[in-house]
C-alpha cells in the first residue's frame, strides 16, 4: 500500500514539473523578438544555464543506475552495496527581493533496490539565501537551512533531518567552477543511536568545473559528492565526467547532459562505493529578470 502511495505521488510530481514548463513555451513564444545577441550574451546565458544559483526557474530530470564495489572490508566484511537506480525531479523557485534573493530547490527521488523493493527516497528542500552585496558579476555566495523529510525505509531513512547548505560559485573566460557544502543532522533520540555513533550525517561536498566548448557544447567533473564521515574519520571521494550541451533559446534553455561516475577514494570507507554509474538528465530553465 506504502509502495503504491509513493508511486502515485511521484507520478503526481513529475507530471506537475512537466505540465509547467510545457505551458510556459507558448507565452514566451509570444513576447516580442530581443535584438541579436553577442557572442559574449550567448556565452553569459549558456553559463546561466549551468549555474544552479542563477536566478532562474529550473525544471529537472534525471535517471541514474548504479553498480557497487563488492569488496572486503578491513573488518572481514563485505562492503555493503546500496540502491540500483533512480528517478529524479527537482525544482529551483526564485525568489527575489531588494537586497537578497532566496533560491528554494526541492529535490525528489524515487529509488529501486537489488531486491525489487521500490519508494520515495529522503525528500531533499534547502534554500540559499544570496544577498546582493555576495553577488559579483559572475561569482556569488549563499548560505541557507536545509531540510530532509522520511522515505520509504526499504530505500531510505525514515526519518526528518535538519543541517544548512552553502554554496560557492564563479565563472572565468569558458571556465565556470564552486562547490555545494551540504550538512544534516538527524532528528531521532540520541539514546536510540549505537553505541559511539552522533545524529551526523556525512558531510557532503560536492565541487563542480566545467568547461565551455564552443557551440553550446560542455565538459565537466559530474555530480561527484565527497564524503566525510564524522564518527568514523573516513573520507569517500568518487570521481565523474560530464558530456552536455545548452540550448538557448530567446527566453529559456535547455541543458541536456550524460555522466559516468565510479570511486576515486574508498580505503578507509566502510559505506557503500559506486562502481559504474550512468546518469542522463535533461534541464529546462527560465532566467528571472
Amino acid at each position: 500500500m506504502r509502495r503504491q502511495k509513493s508511486q502515485t505521488t511521484l507520478t503526481a510530481l513529475l507530471t506537475l514539473l512537466l505540465i509547467v514548463p510545457l505551458t510556459a513555451i507558448p507565452v514566451l513564444a509570444q513576447e516580442e523578438e530581443p535584438a541579436e545577441e553577442s557572442a559574449e550574451d550567448q556565452a553569459s546565458r549558456e553559463e546561466k544555464a549551468l549555474d544552479s544559483t542563477a536566478t532562474q526557474w529550473s525544471f529537472q530530470f534525471a535517471w541514474q543506475g548504479m553498480t557497487y564495489n563488492d569488496d572486503i572490508l578491513d573488518n572481514g566484511q563485505m562492503r555493503p552495496p546500496g540502491n540500483d537506480d533512480f528517478l529524479q525531479a527537482r525544482i529551483v523557485a526564485p525568489f527575489a527581493f531588494e537586497k537578497f534573493t532566496i533560491l528554494p530547490r526541492l529535490t525528489i527521488r524515487h529509488y529501486e533496490n537489488a531486491q525489487g523493493q521500490s519508494g520515495l527516497g529522503n525528500t531533499e528542500l534547502f534554500g540559499l539565501i544570496i544577498p546582493k552585496s555576495w553577488d559579483w558579476g559572475s561569482g556569488r555566495f549563499g548560505l541557507g537551512p536545509l531540510v530532509t523529510a522520511p522515505g520509504d525505509k526499504n530505500v531510505a531513512r525514515d526519518e526528518w533531518g535538519y543541517g544548512f547548505a552553502m554554496a560557492l560559485v564563479n565563472g572565468k573566460g569558458k571556465w565556470f567552477y564552486g562547490a555545494l557544502l551540504t550538512q544534516v543532522w538527524r532528528a531521532v533520540d540520541p539514546q536510540q543511536l549505537p553505541a559511539g555513533t552522533s545524529d551526523a550525517n556525512p558531510l557532503g561536498i560536492a565541487p563542480f568545473l566545467n568547461y565551455r566548448l564552443g557551440g553550446g557544447w560542455y565538459i565537466g567533473n559530474g555530480d561527484m559528492i565527497i564524503s566525510w564521515n564524522w564518527d568514523r574519520s573516513e573520507l569517500y571521494v568518487p570521481i565523474a565526467c560530464r558530456v552536455g550541451k545548452v540550448l538557448v533559446g530567446e527566453t529559456s534553455s535547455w541543458n541536456i547532459y550524460g555522466e559516468y561516475k565510479t570511486s576515486l577514494y574508498k580505503s578507509n570507507w566502510s559505506g557503500t562505493a559506486v562502481k559504474d554509474s550512468i546518469r542522463v538528465n535533461v534541464t529546462y530553465s527560465i532566467p528571472v529578470g
